[in-house]
């Protein structure tokens, strides 16, 4: 699946990924491969991407998330990328 992390100023990441586990408001949740189409807020915590078997970490404030057809953006108040 294909993931956009984006910022107003920036893009942050994009590209194909194995998962995504994001800090949803009502609990954090994982998106995988086929995930059913899905907007959620996003509050304080952090984003989780595995990409070429590595996992890759991006602290966030707050935003929201949305997954379709196997394209899944982030878009982030604001961030701190971590690694």
């Amino acid at each position: 699946m294909y993931l956009e992390i984006i910022t107003v100023e920036q893009k942050l990441f994009s590209g194909n990924v194995e998962s995504v586990t994001v800090p949803g408001t009502m609990g954090p949740f994982t998106i995988l491969k086929n995930h059913a189409p899905i907007v959620s807020s996003l509050t304080k915590g952090t984003v989780k991407y595995r990409s070429n078997q590595a996992e890759n970490k991006l602290n966030i404030s707050g935003g929201f998330i949305k997954a379709n057809l196997g394209v899944v953006t982030i878009c982030l108040t604001s961030s701190q990328h971590v690694r």
